[in-house]
């Protein structure tokens, strides 16, 4: 009598899956020669917080998940500025993309896909990689729109030691 999966179902012996004496075994030995039932869901995996979706559910995929869109859509035209050969606007458009993406993620209950992490860990992601972006792009040479003082002691103390 075959075994029954937690479904009620029947499982598959290894010789009806295929794996006959020439074949490689794929599946190891559950009991008499049985498949152990499969694991479908994961079972201690929150959702992240915030990542119902940002518009109802009737409205159509794009319209749900818009503050995703909207951060990569940014990201996009960044790159596609970048490509076009003015760097330094395109590397501050996706710098300010990752920016408004953690001011979306602080400020709206739902952002839809934008909910990775814990809105705490999302915002800090986001929020330091936009600023790191944006402070680059304003210290690229030549003629920085920001200059720090204190980078070229370092380099000058890195490089003479």
């Amino acid at each position: 009598m075959p075994a029954e999966n937690a479904r009620g179902h029947a499982e598959p012996t290894l010789r009806e899956r295929g794996a006959g004496p020439g074949r490689a075994r794929r599946f190891p030995r559950g009991g008499a020669g049985r498949i152990p039932p499969r694991r479908w869901r994961t079972k201690d995996t929150a959702r992240p917080e915030g990542g119902g979706r940002a518009a109802p559910g009737d409205a159509p995929a794009p319209a749900r998940q818009w503050p995703l869109l909207a951060v990569v859509g940014l990201v996009a035209l960044g790159l596609l500025v970048t490509a076009l050969d003015a760097f330094r606007a395109g590397t501050l458009i996706i710098g300010l993309a990752l920016l408004g993406g953690a001011v979306l993620r602080w400020l709206l209950p739902d952002v839809g896909m934008l909910a990775v992490r814990s809105r705490f860990t999302d915002i800090a992601t986001y929020g330091f990689l936009g600023l790191a972006i944006v402070l680059l792009a304003l210290m690229i040479q030549p003629d920085p729109l920001l200059k720090l003082p204190f980078l070229k002691d370092i380099l000058h103390f890195t490089l003479t030691k």
